[in-house]
C-alpha cells in the first residue's frame, strides 16, 4: 500500500473528496484505484473559524504503478510506502505445556498478556482479585449511590481495571515501532468497539461499551484455553533462590508457578507492601496530586471550536494545559472527560479519591479534568513506598475534610482562588454521585501544590476563556495519576532480582492509559512465551 498524509479538507467536504483528492495528488485514473482506507483522521483548529480534517490515507494500486509512483514521489514526504502493521505471534506452545503462566490482574495489561498468550497456545491463567466486570460494575455503582464501598470491587479493582470507568482513551504518547497498538486496537474492534477507532486521532469507547468488550475479550482467552478466576486476591508469592516458584492466595490456596505476570494495576497497595517485604526490588517513583474541575461543556466547545462548536465530526471538545510554575512546580491537566462526569475512585475505606469518567456519547452536561501537580521523590524521601504513604495521608484528610461518608470536598474555582471557603454551588453543578460538601480546599494538599495550581488557573485562562469562571467547581482529590512505585525489570521483561516475575503495566510505573497499558502486556506476553517456548 501507499499512504498519503497530511491530507486538508474543510469540515463539510462532500463524500467523494477523498478519492478526488487520491486521484488529483497521485495523477492517477479512477480506474488504477484499487481501493483506499483512513489510516489516520484528526483536524486543525488553529482557525476557529475554518477548521480542517487531516487525513492519513492508505492506498492500494497495482503492485507495477505502487512501484512507479514511489519512484516518482520519492522526494515527497506525504508520499510513501504504508508500514506494515500486522501483529504476528513470536512464538508457540509446546504440544506437552507443564508450565501454564499466571498472570495476576485483568486489567488492560492483564487481558491483552492473556490474550496474547492464549492465542499462542499458553493457556494462562489469569487471578483477579475483584469480580468479573457486570458484578463490579453493579457494585461501583452501588458505591456512588449508597456511599458503601466494597474494597475488593470498586472502580480500582475488578476484571477491566481502572480503565473500566474512565473516558475509556484508545490513544498515548508511547514509542510504539512495532505497531502493538494497532493489535490492541483491532482487538477491541474484534470485540465490539466501533471500526473509527482504528483511524480517528483521539479514539475513545467509554464506560458502558467497555463492559462488554471486556466480557468478549474474556470469553476468547477462555475459548483459547485460558482461565479466569476471580475473588483471588494475591496475599503471597513463592520465592526460592531468586526466582518465583507460586503463589498464596488469600483463600490459602497455593498455586505453583514458575512465569508470573504482574498487572496488578497502580492502586495495589496491600500488594506493593507484599511484594516489598518480599524483597522484589522497586524504585520510588515521581506521582502527581490535586484536584477535579468541572466547567460547562458548551465552554469548552466554544472556546476550543468557536463557530464549529457541536459539530458531529468534530465531537466534544478536549484540551490539553500545562504551566511549569514560578516555584518549579509544572501543573497540567490529566484524563480530560469530555461530557463527563466526575467519579468516586476510592478503593479503602475512609479514603476519598476522585477520577473521571466518560460514555461513548460524550453528552453529559460538564466537562472535567483532573487539575495536578508534580511531585518528585525528593518530597517524599527515605522508603520506597513513601510516595504511597502520602497518597494515603493526603486521601484520609480529603474524606473527613468532605464529611467522612465519601462526600467530596468542594470549591467554586472563584474561591479557590481568593482563599474563601464557598458555601453553594454556582452555574456549575457537581456531577460527583455520592455528593459534594462545599468547603476551602486551601490545606487539602501541600502548600507548594496549592499555591501552583493558583498560578496556573489564570494562564489556562489565557489559553481557553472561561477557564477561571467563578463557578467553575474543583472537586478534591485526585491522586492516582500514576503508581508511586516502579517495580524495576531487565531488558527481558524479568523483575531485576527475581527470575520468572515480569511486571508490567501501570502498576509496576510501565505505563500509563489503557492503549499502553495493552502494549505493555503484549510486550510482557511475547518476553513469557519466548522463555517457555524454549
Amino acid at each position: 500500500m501507499l499512504r498519503l498524509s497530511e491530507i486538508k479538507l474543510p469540515l463539510d467536504h462532500p463524500a467523494d473528496a477523498l478519492t478526488t483528492v487520491i486521484l488529483a495528488h497521485l495523477h492517477i485514473q479512477a480506474s488504477e484505484l484499487i481501493t483506499f482506507t483512513i489510516f489516520k483522521r484528526s483536524y486543525d483548529a488553529r482557525k476557529k473559524t475554518a477548521i480542517l480534517l487531516v487525513y492519513a490515507l492508505d492506498i492500494v494500486v497495482a503492485p507495477d504503478l505502487e512501484a512507479r509512483l514511489l519512484k516518482r514521489f520519492a522526494r515527497d514526504p506525504h508520499i510513501y510506502a504504508s508500514p506494515d502493521t500486522s501483529y504476528r505471534l513470536v512464538a508457540r506452545a509446546p504440544a506437552r505445556l507443564n508450565n501454564r503462566p499466571v498472570i495476576i490482574g485483568t486489567g488492560p495489561c492483564g487481558i491483552f498478556a492473556g490474550l496474547v498468550l492464549a492465542q499462542m497456545g499458553f493457556r494462562p491463567i489469569l487471578l483477579e482479585r475483584g469480580k468479573s466486570v457486570r458484578e463490579r460494575t453493579v457494585d461501583t455503582f452501588a458505591f456512588w449511590r449508597n456511599k458503601v464501598l466494597n474494597a475488593e470491587s470498586n472502580t480500582q479493582f475488578g476484571e477491566g481495571g481502572a480503565g473500566t470507568f474512565s473516558d475509556g482513551k484508545l490513544y498515548s504518547r508511547v514509542g510504539d515501532p512495532d505497531h502493538y497498538g494497532r493489535k490492541v486496537l483491532s482487538e477491541f474492534v474484534k470485540a465490539g468497539a466501533p471500526d473509527e477507532i482504528m483511524y480517528v486521532s483521539k479514539p475513545h469507547i467509554g464506560t458502558l461499551r467497555l463492559v462488554a468488550i471486556v466480557q468478549r475479550m474474556r470469553a476468547e482467552i477462555e475459548s483459547l484455553g485460558g482461565e479466569f478466576r476471580f475473588q483471588s486476591r494475591v496475599d503471597k508469592l513463592d520465592i526460592k533462590d531468586g526466582a518465583v516458584r507460586g503463589l498464596t492466595l488469600a483463600s490459602g490456596e497455593t498455586i505453583a508457578a514458575d512465569y508470573i505476570i504482574l498487572a496488578i494495576g497502580h492502586s495495589a497497595r496491600d500488594t506493593f507492601q507484599m511484594l516489598h517485604d518480599r524483597g522484589v526490588f522497586m524504585e520510588a517513583k515521581p506521582i502527581s496530586v490535586g484536584f477535579r474541575i468541572e466547567h460547562p461543556q458548551s465552554i469548552i466547545d466554544g472556546a476550543r471550536l468557536g463557530p464549529h462548536a457541536g459539530n458531529k465530526t468534530l465531537g466534544a471538545a478536549d484540551y490539553k494545559l500545562i504551566h511549569h510554575g514560578s516555584n518549579g512546580r509544572s501543573v497540567y491537566s490529566f484524563c480530560m472527560c469530555p461530557g463527563g462526569t466526575v467519579v468516586a475512585a476510592a478503593s479503602e475505606p475512609g479514603h476519598l479519591v476522585t477520577n473521571g469518567m466518560s460514555q461513548y456519547s460524550r453528552n453529559e452536561r460538564n466537562a472535567n479534568s483532573a487539575i495536578v501537580v508534580e511531585l518528585n521523590v525528593s518530597d517524599y524521601p527515605g522508603h520506597v513506598l513513601a510516595g504511597m504513604h502520602l497518597q494515603r495521608t493526603l486521601e484520609a484528610a480529603a474524606f473527613t475534610l468532605g464529611g467522612g461518608t465519601y462526600q467530596a470536598p468542594g470549591q467554586l474555582v472563584g474561591d479557590f482562588l481568593a482563599n474563601r471557603a464557598s458555601q453553594s454551588f454556582g452555574a456549575v453543578l457537581p456531577s460527583y454521585a455520592p455528593g459534594v460538601t462545599m468547603t476551602n480546599l486551601g490545606h487539602s494538599l501541600p502548600s507548594f501544590a496549592i499555591d501552583a495550581i493558583r498560578e496556573a488557573l489564570p494562564v489556562f485562562n489565557r489559553q481557553i476563556a472561561g477557564f477561571t469562571m467563578h463557578d467553575a467547581l474543583l472537586t478534591g482529590i485526585e491522586t492516582r495519576t500514576s503508581s508511586p512505585i516502579r517495580i524495576t525489570r531487565k531488558p527481558d521483561g524479568q523483575s531485576v532480582n527475581v527470575l520468572g516475575l515480569y511486571p508490567a503495566g501501570e502498576g509496576a510505573g510501565y505505563a500509563g492509559g489503557i492503549l499502553s497499558a495493552g502494549i505493555d502486556g503484549i510486550k510482557t506476553a511475547q518476553h513469557v512465551a519466548r522463555s517457555l517456548a524454549r
